[in-house]
């Protein structure tokens, strides 16, 4: 996947080098490095620019990102893909259940990522598959993929600075509380490489916003906000409080109603990584969440 950006320098940027500038915009060190190998790869009225260069006001730049090679090791397959959004720089998807993100063990072939290297292996296309906010195999909803180097640098440090805000719709056992904030550390239980639990002395600070949207038949639909990411951590968290998620097959094997944890990434909100332009998307509960809520709409505020 190849971009060229296009910067204009501003009398804030007079006499500031081609290095400083660049990491400035969100170029990352190993970015630099493969632009200082390409040539050709920062060009000034089509002269060639070395980091060391000086720039002055007035002056446009053309700054090329080149990827002739893609993930190596994941195999392209033709699966259900739903896009929601794409332009140059991120590809927007509604994930289904049952579907892994990455692949892995006994998984090889049936993930987000098979899908999308598909996608544009039948365009041509050779693609690094970087996926910003990883969803369990059986939740679904809206993932951000970023389609260069740059993007995925930008929003990576976007999601280490809260600058992109997830909210998700979950069905939990019990009547919850009308709202409420939960403030427990999560860490590893145990010896376990895959369960989390709430541990006080041990965990790292997680805190979960929650509002209750709708009641019915002994079960609650509830809107999760997220001030950090830490593994499972709607599905401790909900626990913990004594409204675990149905479904879940880790924390309340309870199938009686939905055969996977009844959780959805209903909203994502951040700035574009290269334009700044605010982006808001939604995706509808899916069919087997809506079956359990019928004409539940995601909430306007």
């Amino acid at each position: 996947m190849n971009r060229t950006l296009s910067y204009q320098i501003t009398a804030e940027d007079n006499n500031k080098t081609v290095a400083t500038f660049l990491k400035e915009q969100g170029f990352s060190r190993h970015i630099l490095i493969d632009l200082k190998k390409a040539k050709n790869s920062i060009l000034r009225d089509g002269i060639w620019l070395y980091f060391q260069d000086i720039l002055h006001t007035g002056d446009t730049i053309l700054v090329s990102l080149t990827e002739n090679t893609g993930s190596d090791g994941i195999l392209p397959v033709d699966l259900p893909l739903t896009i929601l959004y794409e332009d140059e720089d991120i590809l927007v998807v509604n994930k289904p259940s049952g579907m892994p993100t990455h692949p892995s063990m006994d998984n090889y072939d049936n993930t987000l990522a098979n899908a999308v290297l598909m996608y544009y292996k039948k365009q041509g296309i050779p693609f690094t598959f970087r996926c910003l906010n990883r969803l369990d195999r059986d939740t679904t909803g809206l993932t951000v993929i970023a389609k260069n180097a740059l993007s995925s640098a930008l929003l990576s440090s976007a999601i280490r600075t809260r600058q992109i805000h997830r909210s998700y719709l979950a069905i939990v056992s019990g009547i919850t509380p009308e709202s409420g904030t939960i403030d427990a550390p999560i860490a590893r239980k145990g010896s376990s490489v895959i369960e989390r639990e709430v541990n006080f002395s041990s965990g790292e600070r997680a805190v979960t916003h929650f509002r209750r949207l709708a009641e019915r038949n002994g079960l609650s639909l509830v809107l999760l906000t997220l001030e950090t990411g830490r593994t499972h951590q709607i599905r401790v968290h909900m626990k913990y409080i004594g409204h675990p998620l149905i479904g879940d097959f880790l924390y309340h094997p309870d199938f009686r109603q939905i055969d996977r944890q009844a959780l959805h990434a209903a909203r994502l909100s951040f700035l574009h990584p290269i334009k700044k332009e605010p982006l808001v998307f939604t995706a509808p509960l899916p069919p087997d969440m809506q079956a359990l809520f019928p004409g539940v709409k995601f909430p306007a505020d």
